[in-house]
């Protein structure tokens, strides 16, 4: 697949993120890679690693801060397709991807995110 349809791929599962969660997602890079580096592999060791939210999450933080830089999430597109076995599995990863990283700009740990996607699927 070439990035220009991975991109779009993210896109489209950017866009089914309920409007009432996406309209509070501020300051906000989502990227697309096609690898992870080794430093974000580093914190994360032993596991794949799919996408990357890297910021503060919004529970953490007060109206009081001055400016900051965004936050970002990434998504990594070789990963995904490794892993998917059609693309009908490539597209239903990205959009959990997407949905496990902005999870975690809301503040949810890991724990609290697997828990909520467990709900999703129902």
């Amino acid at each position: 697949m070439s990035p220009n349809e991975f991109d779009r791929l993210v896109a489209a599962a950017y866009a089914r993120i309920p409007a009432r969660f996406r309209k509070r997602l501020k300051n906000v890079a989502l990227l697309v890679e096609p690898e992870p580096s080794a430093a974000q592999l580093a914190r994360i060791p032993g596991s794949t690693l799919l996408g990357l939210y890297e910021g503060r999450p919004l529970t953490t933080r007060s109206v009081f801060e001055p400016f900051s830089m965004p936050d970002r999430i990434t998504i990594f597109q070789g990963p995904h397709q490794r892993l998917a076995r059609s693309p009908a599995a490539l597209r239903r990863m990205v959009e959990d991807t997407v949905w496990h990283e902005v999870a975690h700009y809301f503040g949810m740990n890991e724990e609290q995110v697997r828990a909520s996607e467990r709900r999703r699927r129902r």
